[in-house]
């Protein structure tokens, strides 16, 4: 069962996936029944799907996994990196591995219908990600219905009239609603979460636009203790809770979008010598905020394999260093608009887009990639340590 462009179901297929111009993809479906419309995308990590499948960064996505084996760790309550809105579905090659790890507590297939998500197996994944590549990440329906009965021409319009992520601020829909005093640090095999930091820690308030926990849980390694607020928290509310410095989380949606209520407070903290980091859509309100502007994306970034060069000024002996990183965005900023006073400090090796930023004369600096590792490598740790470093 591959790429077929057919309103006449294949035998067995019972689920679909309905493209914006009409294209057809039909499979077999898993997880939770019913439809789903979002973005089609693709993921090119080899494993932390349920990582993948939890980022709110997905809101409103429906994402291809390239590595053709999902299911095999099976999935557990610690890998969890968000309980809120995220992917709406995915799209595999190979019907989902029954699991084999020793902390698996469930299958990857039911998890998918206990947290509401549609999956479609069977699909020619190579020939969807090259799609994408050609032409651009398409709108489109994703359903499952046992039954195999579909109302392909319900499933086309809905795919057809929704506006896609461009002008969308989804930071909103995913944001936490309350202040949180964040617990735990980081994971390690056989002893779990971390303990708290210590009281007398640098404090950090975090804006939540669609954070990953594991985002928090790094910083608290690094030592920090960690505030965590909703997206729209004023400037008063924020230097209310006296912070050593305020982090700028990733989040889904178009970041100009966002930025409407968020580059406001931004560059009120700028002017104030507040130290800022920022990941991912927090690195683009960041650049937005010292004037920049940004830009969707022809395919995007999504994979725990993306080379980025650090470039520019102050490196030392290791500038031209490559890491290997995890991302996440269909955005980006545009480094051709970056004004005189922000520094390009890190670029894709894939594309040349730039991944990282720093503001001259002030402790603020933000990167495009996910230096948590959640999953992916962790040669981008230094990050943390980095902007605890300003703080102390």
């Amino acid at each position: 069962m591959a790429f077929l462009a057919s309103s006449s179901a294949p035998k067995g297929a019972t689920g679909v996936l309905v493209l914006a111009d009409g294209t057809i993809v039909w499979g077999r479906g898993f997880g939770a029944t019913g439809s789903a419309v979002g973005e089609v995308c693709f993921n090119t990590s080899m494993t932390g799907y349920q990582e993948v499948m939890t980022d709110p960064s997905y809101a409103a996505q429906i994402v291809t996994f390239t590595f053709p084996h999902i299911g095999n760790v099976g999935t557990n309550a610690e890998d969890v990196e968000s309980a809120v809105e995220s992917a709406v579905g995915c799209i595999v090659r190979e019907d989902v591995t029954e699991q084999s790890n020793f902390r698996s507590e469930g299958n990857f297939t039911e998890w998918m219908a206990s947290h509401g998500k549609i999956g479609l197996s069977g699909v020619d994944t190579r020939a969807l990600t090259r799609r994408i590549r050609e032409s651009g990440a398409p709108n489109a329906v994703i359903a499952h219905d046992p039954s195999g009965n579909f109302d392909l021409d319900a499933l086309l319009q809905r795919a057809q009239e929704w506006p896609g992520l461009e002008g969308m601020d989804l930071a909103q829909r995913v944001s936490r609603e309350k202040r949180e005093d964040w617990q735990g640090s980081y994971w390690q095999l056989g002893h779990g979460y971390g303990a708290d930091s210590g009281a007398d820690d640098p404090h950090v308030v975090a804006i939540d636009y669609g954070a990953k926990d594991n985002i928090f849980r790094n910083l608290v390694r690094a030592g920090a203790k960690v505030t965590v607020v909703p997206a729209r928290t004023s400037l008063e509310d924020i230097m209310a809770l006296e912070p050593a410095g305020v982090f700028l989380s990733n989040g889904p949606g178009d970041p100009a979008a966002t930025g409407e209520y968020a580059v406001p407070v931004i560059k009120a903290l700028l002017e104030r010598d507040v130290p800022l980091f920022g990941i991912c859509l927090g690195h683009q309100m960041l650049a937005l905020a010292a004037g920049a502007k940004t830009a969707k994306m022809h395919q995007g970034h999504r994979g725990a394999n993306h080379p980025v060069q650090r470039v520019g000024d102050g490196w030392g002996d290791t500038a031209g260093l490559v890491e290997i990183t995890s991302m996440n965005h269909g955005f980006a900023v545009d480094a051709d608009t970056l004004p005189d006073g922000v520094e390009q400090t890190h670029v894709s090796l894939f594309d040349g887009s730039n991944c990282g930023i720093a503001i001259s004369g002030k402790k603020a600096f933000g990167v495009q990639y996910h230096p948590e590792a959640s999953p992916g490598p962790q040669d981008s740790f230094y990050l943390f340590e980095k902007f605890m470093g300003m703080l102390r």
